[in-house]
């Protein structure tokens, strides 16, 4: 699979182990992007000569694409944003106008800052309250201590489906099914970037409200994500970006707009990045993801152990040990050697891991970390990688080698 992928032709000794913060991209996506900047290079939706027709029309089969690969009821339910964190922003503006000053949300405290930080400052420009549920010990979601949170007045809550730190999947159809006995009223919305390229997502059966994901996390370019939402849900938004592309008429007296998805889109869209975003969605489904994870749970468990043999008690892993509560990320903390030292002694030898709070302040603040590592697989690793980065970090520990531990506190 790697030879699909042009990044390791131009560096052919890098060890990539940074998937959560963006995949490298297979020559398959590179093409369709440049297919499209070099034979066709049109708006959509505006033009109504053949060439904007053809892109038009490219554009909206991808969004179809996209509905059925998550499992949405219709592409009407999919809305073209920049990533992730665009869509979470567009999420919390969509529901703004319809909080009251004595309206909950509740978020948890592994929350990506992408998921966090427009929720804080949506509850404090309506003035609401705003609740954190804590994570347990193998770094999932407490649902039993998120469900003591809801209330009548609970009007949202935002969850992640896999932490970008401790690498856990949360059983989202589960808590939402829980929540909806709670409140059925309650608008449940998902950060699903870490889960996207690695796990089947089907919104009809998590039953989620709005669900936001990445191009860039799942093999596809940068600068583009999605904005799910149930049509139901979406028909009772009104627009909060204004401009070409999403009116009827900008005369009329209220201005009248398109139905939705459109009407969230206003200006021209990242066409190239929705051309391979498609292009990704067709080379994850030829590989499908039973392969994929696979192929991810062989990479954990040998790096686990690799870990645990070389490094024992000097190693603090983040979340649980059962792999089938696993993504393809692992995070830790080695004693006696900070996390940024770590990763650029790694890095001078073309082993690329992330190193940092990884936008989960709140998170290692609690945990008292303030930094760790972090690994990431993707499909295009391999054992040798993981041996690699074995043999890197245990060079590291010969170079900063110390007998003062640094956990739990850095």
């Amino acid at each position: 699979i790697k030879r699909y992928f042009p990044l390791f032709d131009r560096h052919p000794s890098l060890v990539y182990l940074d998937t959560g913060a963006t995949c490298p991209k297979p020559q398959e996506v590179i093409a369709a992007e440049r297919e499209y900047e070099e034979a066709f290079s049109t708006n959509v939706g505006r033009g109504l000569y053949p060439l904007a027709e053809a892109t038009t029309e490219r554009f909206e089969a991808v969004r179809s694409q996209v509905a059925r690969f998550i499992g949405a009821e219709s592409e009407r339910e999919i809305i073209f944003t920049s990533g992730t964190t665009a869509s979470l922003n567009l999420a919390a503006a969509l529901l703004a106008p319809t909080l009251r000053s004595d309206d909950h949300i509740i978020t948890t405290e592994l929350e990506h800052h992408s998921n966090a930080l427009p929720w804080i400052e949506l509850a404090r420009a309506k003035n609401s309250t705003l609740h954190s549920a804590p994570f347990t010990q193998d770094g999932t979601i407490d649902v039993e201590a998120l469900l003591s949170l809801i209330n009548t007045e609970t009007k949202v809550i935002t969850l992640s489906a896999l932490s970008n730190v401790f690498g856990t999947r949360n059983p989202i159809t589960d808590i939402i099914k829980r929540i909806r006995s709670r409140n059925p009223e309650t608008i449940v919305v998902i950060d699903a970037a870490q889960m996207a390229g690695h796990f089947p997502i089907d919104v009809t059966e998590w039953d989620a409200d709005l669900v936001a994901f990445s191009g860039h996390k799942m093999y596809g370019p940068t600068g583009i994500g999605i904005l799910f939402g149930k049509h139901t849900l979406l028909e009772t938004f009104k627009p909060v970006v204004f401009g070409g592309g999403m009116v009827v008429d900008a005369c009329a007296d209220p201005a009248e707009y398109k139905e939705s998805p459109f009407c969230f889109e206003a200006g021209t869209p990242n066409i190239s990045g929705v051309i391979g975003l498609g292009a990704a969605i067709t080379f994850l489904e030829r590989i499908g993801f039973d392969t994929v994870r696979t192929h991810e749970k062989n990479l954990l468990a040998m790096t686990l152990v690799r870990m645990r043999e070389h490094f024992a008690d000097r190693i603090h892993i983040l979340g649980t040990d059962d792999i089938e509560k696993r993504g393809g990320i692992i995070s830790f903390v080695l004693d006696g050697i900070h996390p940024h030292d770590l990763a650029q002694v790694l890095g001078e030898h073309d082993i690329s891991i992330r190193a940092g709070e990884h936008c989960a302040a709140p998170l290692h603040r609690k945990l008292g970390f303030s930094a760790t590592a972090r690994v990431s697989f993707g499909i295009y690793n391999t054992e040798e990688d993981v041996e690699k980065l074995i043999s890197g970090i245990k060079n590291a520990r010969a170079l900063f080698d110390t007998k003062t531990p640094l956990h739990p506190s850095i």
